[in-house]
């Protein structure tokens, strides 16, 4: 049985991945990926999605502008835009609720549907999330920026990477070649023209807002990240009443890559305790 399916969101047609089952009185998990050229949801997700869905049924989209989600002629990519996307793919999947995983750009996305429609999540996962102020990094700068070539986006695979070691020219290669796909840089490119701080702005949630959170919320980060600083998840653990913060050591901005297993583990923990506390 394929895990890939394709569902009507609003004008488009969205792709996700549909891995494992739901028990009783546990939601689903909602994971949402991050901005880097060529990514998708199982770019992203696919060291987790096979191992957190022995538990839970787990659902990675793509999200309009990235992977095989179709693209719409003249779509403007805004954040109510990917928020809609979201909560339209939950109403077509009849999912009244779910936990929610967001990474980087996907965090900023997490955060805002959380707020926006806060009985649709029940706990929340910010992982090198963007989503507050903060001065925009040489590294974002240079992810949003990209231009295509291999030498291009091996280095921008080094600025993810704090282990120099998972990076390699055949990982190199392949990304490569996803971002050049038809429609693939076109999309890209049209999200974060220059000069980039005020899309780092425009995914900025309200302060008050960020600090209504009634959710129990699980911040992590790795703290060699050079592309979103680890002040933002200090800021996110500090304003969310409910949350707690892991930091990885040795680690940049490929938390769910660099530190799989732990990673894995850190987020079906959080997400047991609520099943338990629901029971």
């Amino acid at each position: 049985m394929s895990t890939t399916h394709r569902i009507a969101t609003g004008a488009f047609q969205t792709q996700y991945h549909d891995h494992g089952t739901s028990r009783p009185g546990q939601p689903p998990l909602l994971m949402l990926h991050g901005s880097g050229p060529g990514v998708s949801a199982w770019a992203n997700w696919r060291l987790s999605l096979p191992v957190l869905s022995q538990q839970r049924r787990v659902l990675a989209p793509d999200l309009v502008g990235f992977g095989d989600t179709e693209r719409p002629a003249g779509i403007r990519y805004t954040m109510d835009g990917w928020v809609q996307q979201a909560l339209d793919l939950l109403d077509a999947l009849d999912l009244p609720q779910v936990d929610l995983v967001g990474n980087s750009f996907g965090g900023a996305l997490a955060l805002a549907l959380t707020i926006r429609a806060p009985q649709r999540v029940r706990r929340l996962v910010l992982m090198g999330s963007v989503g507050v102020p903060f001065a925009i990094t040489p590294g974002l700068d240079a992810v949003w920026g990209y231009q295509p070539s291999i030498a291009t986006m091996r280095g921008l695979l080094d600025l993810f990477a704090h282990d120099r070691s998972r990076v390699n020219d055949e990982l190199a290669q392949l990304r490569y070649e996803a971002s050049i796909q038809p429609g693939y840089q076109e999309a890209f490119s049209a999200m974060f023209p220059a000069p980039r701080q005020r899309w780092v702005d425009a995914m900025a949630s309200p302060e008050a807002a960020i600090r209504a959170l009634p959710q129990e919320t699980l911040v992590l980060h790795g703290r060699e990240d050079r592309v979103i600083p680890l002040s933002t998840s200090l800021t996110l653990a500090d304003w969310i009443p409910n949350s707690q913060l892991h930091v990885f050591g040795h680690c940049g901005h490929w938390t769910q890559i660099e530190h799989t297993a732990r990673f894995n583990r850190l987020v079906a923990d959080f997400l047991a305790e609520g099943d338990g506390a629901s029971a």
